[in-house]
């Protein structure tokens, strides 16, 4: 598996996990893309010519982000080095709120945030282009926390 900066055209080659198919048709929109890329830092997996996760973080404000992630059926066996990278990625853009969302029936998906240290907050009703429900996360480093790492 080889983390590269990302590029809108790996968009273009991304076939999305069933649990966010319903994102697909936005991949085809090469001004979706820009937009990811121009948001902040973000990266791509690829296996051999596949690409397997687009993901990023967006900030919101100077200490505030929210993380986006767009992850292909096939990522399944690369998942620790996706996390790996993932949690390096955190380290590297330290904020001290970082957000992301789970559809509401994706049990996967919240075993994944809650192993990068995100807590659940809340639920966001009709979220999804499709009105499906979706659960916030939030990954808070404390003050305490801040200084801890010198």
């Amino acid at each position: 598996m080889k983390i590269v900066p990302f590029k809108p055209e790996h968009l273009e080659v991304l076939l999305l996990q069933p649990s966010q198919a319903i994102l697909q048709p936005l991949l085809s929109d090469r001004n979706y893309g820009v937009n990811l890329l121009r948001g902040g830092p973000a990266y791509s997996a690829w296996v051999g010519d596949q690409v397997i996760a687009c993901m990023g973080l967006i900030p919101a404000w100077e200490h505030r982000a929210m993380a986006w992630g767009l992850i292909a059926a096939e990522a399944g066996p690369h998942f620790v080095r996706i996390t790996k990278a993932v949690m390096r990625t955190m380290e590297l853009h330290p904020f001290r709120r970082i957000e992301t969302s789970v559809r509401r029936d994706f049990e996967q998906g919240h075993r994944w945030a809650r192993l990068l240290g995100f807590e659940r907050e809340g639920t966001m009703r009709c979220y999804s282009p499709d009105g499906g429900d979706y659960d916030l996360y939030a990954r808070v480093i404390t003050w305490d926390a801040l200084f801890m790492r010198g």
